[in-house]
């Protein structure tokens, strides 16, 4: 049973491969994060908590994922909300990605879940009135959207301003005490821009980042039969192993060839491969 299993894997792989590059090619309309390094000035950024949530892209009449498909979310959540572009994380909770994840994923939403959903927002993509604008000027007006919206279920992530790298340090100790993932640096004076870039950082104590899954490795001794390690590529096509952090769901059903994974890492070895990798899931290409 768990040979066929990993066997069917293998053969979803083409499938998730085509999906992985019509999510890639999605993720370069929108913003997304480079890692922080400690030769940046937070002084010039503004600072959030990193929510673990799913990402939301509101065009001003349809929600999506960050890869583009449609968020299938009830009537009633999103014919409230404003006819402007806006863009944020679904979340629930500190630590409850899974739930958040479980809700958003379904074709068919169900109401009662769907009301402990909040739409937290970050970032204003070039809606009326904010080209050429600069971040600290999108706050306001996102601010000032949401209060004319008055909806529950949509919040503001709350910004803030550090005087240094100290600061930056001691609060990010003090949010991922609270179980916080970490936080997020958005530079002040950026106009908005799409695809990765130096104007959105993230700070984590473990660093995450995605890999595609180019081959499978048979485990050994309790392992027998089932996935001992995945390979992946890095979108540089640096190569490496990931043996650790896989349930015995994730080993019997490992992720098929082609797949977008998240894997978490501590730091970068001199040819820039990661250390202490970890499996964390499958990259929600939705």
């Amino acid at each position: 049973m768990h040979r066929r299993r990993f066997v069917a894997a293998s053969v979803l792989g083409l499938f998730c491969l085509k999906l992985s590059r019509t999510a890639q090619a999605a993720d370069s309309n929108i913003l997304l994060a480079n890692v922080y390094h400690d030769d940046i000035d937070p002084a010039d950024y503004w600072v959030s908590e990193k929510l673990d949530g799913v990402r939301g892209v509101w065009d001003g009449k349809t929600l999506r994922h960050r890869s583009g498909n449609l968020v299938h979310a009830p009537k009633w959540f999103t014919d409230a909300l404003p006819p402007v572009p806006l863009d944020g994380e679904m979340w629930i909770a500190r630590q409850s990605f899974d739930k958040i994840s479980a809700i958003v994923r379904k074709d068919v939403p169900v109401d009662e879940e769907w009301h402990q959903v909040r739409y937290m927002i970050f970032e204003m993509p070039d809606a009326p009135g904010t080209i050429g604008t600069t971040f600290t000027e999108r706050i306001a007006l996102i601010r000032a959207t949401i209060a004319k919206a008055s909806l529950p279920w949509l919040q503001q992530i709350e910004q803030f301003r550090v005087a240094n790298r100290k600061a930056l340090a001691a609060k990010l100790k003090e949010v991922v005490k609270l179980g916080a993932e970490g936080l997020v640096l958005h530079r002040a004076d950026a106009p908005y821009v799409t695809g990765r870039s130096d104007v959105l950082l993230k700070l984590k104590p473990m660093l995450d980042t995605e890999a595609k899954v180019v081959g499978h490795i048979p485990g050994k001794g309790r392992n027998t039969g089932k996935l001992g390690a995945l390979l992946v590529e890095t979108p540089e096509g640096r190569r490496f192993k990931i043996g650790t952090g896989f349930s015995d769901a994730d080993r019997a059903n490992p992720p098929p060839i082609g797949t977008q994974v998240t894997y978490r890492y501590r730091d970068l070895t001199s040819t820039g491969l990661p250390k202490f990798v970890s499996y964390l899931r499958v990259r929600d290409n939705f």
